[in-house]
């Protein structure tokens, strides 16, 4: 089986929980989508990991980060994965407040980057991007140059036209149709 299908079914299996639920957004959905259960499966974040690195495998691109605490196993899996493959990735953590003690930074990683990196940020699920707009500030603000912006799954909610809006194009795995479709769900 293709990577993508397993990786679908997978997503389907162990992430995704239809019913009512209020998102992060603070939309009401009928449906929601926990990336983490399938990222930190073993063969889920392999999984995800890899399908991450093809993705930007012809982008200069000197490591990748995300908003704790939905993109934490997302960028550990690229970051190891990338080393196996020979293009050693190192990764970062934006953290939602700035630490309270030590540093006070946002940014945890920042000894792996040189000053004015090109970053991609991975997120596990976009709505509305406003997570994604949050921490890319952040980043740019460290002195980094986001290049780009990649999902395991977009909602189809405003997230990616948000994101453009900013100057920046999201790149999903799925869509939920997409996701359906390759998990072979009907309806």
């Amino acid at each position: 089986m293709a990577a993508r299908e397993r990786l679908a079914r997978l997503l389907i299996e162990k992430s995704y929980i239809k019913g009512e639920i209020v998102l992060t957004s603070g939309k009401k959905s009928d449906y929601y989508f926990d990336c983490k259960q399938t990222a930190l499966d073993p063969e889920g974040g392999f999984l995800i990991g890899n399908l991450f690195l093809d993705r930007l495998q012809d982008l200069a691109v000197d490591g990748v980060g995300g908003m704790t605490l939905g993109a934490d196993p997302l960028v550990s899996a690229v970051s190891v994965l990338s080393y196996v493959r020979g293009r050693p990735l190192p990764a970062f953590i934006v953290r939602k407040e700035a630490k309270g003690h030590g540093t006070g930074r946002f940014l945890e990683g920042l000894k792996n980057f040189a000053p004015g990196a090109k970053v991609a940020m991975l997120e596990d699920v976009v709505t509305t991007g406003g997570t994604l707009l949050k921490a890319i500030g952040r980043v740019e603000e460290a002195g980094f140059k986001v290049v780009s912006v990649l999902a395991v799954l977009d909602r189809e909610e405003g997230g990616s036209e948000n994101l453009a809006a900013a100057g920046h194009a999201l790149t999903a795995l799925y869509t939920r149709r997409q996701l359906f479709e390759a998990a072979g769900i009907t309806g």
